[in-house]
């Protein structure tokens, strides 16, 4: 059965059209609608529950070096109050899981999982420690609020001290007082945007939240953060990476340290070298891409969309997708399947969107 996560009243309260997402009961956009959502993220500031996402907790002498063994990633240079992004492998290169790890002490690490695999990553890792350390699966214990856009610190600031709030990307601080309520706050998000995100008590959720959304902040749903990531070139678990897709095809080489021995390193394609690579698509004709859409070179089949949709905005069809290297050059012109009928799009650089641009 799906669960509620503490905000759930507050999605009815709003009038969100609520949905099943990774085992939770989550709105998928709210009356004003997804497009409306996703340009107050890129425009002002949207507020997401994200209290479906697990959490875990790696503690003891050798957790760094189960982490290092476990993760693609390296740790040993991550300093206490940094977040770091990696893969997780099956011994065959596929992929586990993506996820990312707080460093909270020399030997204790906080690991954020994806929703719908919390359950098996938690079992996968629990398999796979070895000497002196601890694991807990803690899901239960926290929520989670992403407030996200170019005027989330401005909105946050007005809830809590703004000295106290983390200031690089990829950081967090512990015992950030917001709305009076103690929260682990990290400059991290899955927009594209500036932003934070905050875990906290389930019983404190609804008053962060209600302070945030009273500042100013849009509520939004999956919808609009499905939307935001694949315009930010963000993969996401079952679409551009699973058990069958690796990180080097996905572009995610900065994440994968073989300088060190990892679980499923010696299974990985060589940089440079896989067969197929991710790419973005824009279509050219009218029409709207979306995921398992065969990709052609003429009468030939070169690859597949892992996701897609009409970009809010700019009211452009894009997609990513995995094709043949041969024809992953910037510029390429190629037909997509759409129920039937070949759209015309060509190969761009990912992401569609970002801040500097």
């Amino acid at each position: 059965m799906d669960r509620k996560t503490p905000l759930y009243d507050t999605h009815v309260r709003l009038g969100g059209k609520i949905v099943p997402f990774g085992g939770f009961l989550l709105p998928v956009q709210y009356p004003t609608g997804i497009n409306a959502e996703h340009l107050a993220v890129r425009s002002h500031a949207g507020l997401f529950d994200v209290s479906h996402m697990g959490e875990a907790l790696l503690e003891g002498p050798d957790a760094l070096a189960n982490l290092n063994r476990i993760l693609t990633n390296r740790f040993d240079s991550l300093a206490v109050g940094g977040c770091r992004y990696s893969i997780m492998l099956y011994e065959n290169g596929g992929c586990v899981d993506d996820l990312i790890v707080y460093r909270r002490g020399a030997d204790r690490f906080l690991l954020i999982l994806n929703a719908a695999n919390t359950e098996k990553d938690v079992a996968w890792i629990r398999e796979h420690l070895e000497g002196d350390v601890r694991f807990e699966d803690i899901s239960a214990t926290l929520a989670q609020i992403a407030l996200q856009g170019p005027d989330s610190l401005e909105i946050l600031s007005g809830l809590c001290r703004a000295e106290e709030l983390p200031v690089k990307y990829y950081t967090f601080r512990e015992n950030v007082t917001v709305a009076g309520v103690n929260c682990l706050v990290s400059r991290t998000g899955y927009t594209g945007e500036r932003g934070y995100e905050l875990y906290l008590k389930p019983e404190d959720a609804p008053k962060v939240w209600l302070a945030l959304e009273e500042a100013g902040a849009v509520p939004c749903g999956l919808g609009a953060r499905d939307t935001l990531r694949l315009e930010a070139g963000m993969p996401l678990y079952g679409h551009e990476l699973s058990e069958k897709l690796d990180p080097v095809s996905a572009g995610l080489g900065f994440a994968v340290k073989r300088d060190k021995p990892f679980i499923g390193r010696d299974a990985l394609p060589e940089e440079g070298k896989t067969e197929r690579v991710r790419v973005g698509l824009r279509a050219l004709d009218r029409g709207v891409m979306r995921e398992h859409q065969a990709i052609f070179s003429g009468e030939g089949q070169i690859g597949e969309t892992t996701s897609g949709t009409m970009i809010p905005g700019n009211r452009v069809s894009c997609a990513m997708a995995y094709v043949d290297r041969a024809f992953a050059q910037n510029g390429t012109r190629v037909e997509v399947d759409v129920r039937g009928r070949r759209l015309a799009a060509e190969i761009v650089p990912l992401p569609f969107y970002s801040r500097a641009k």
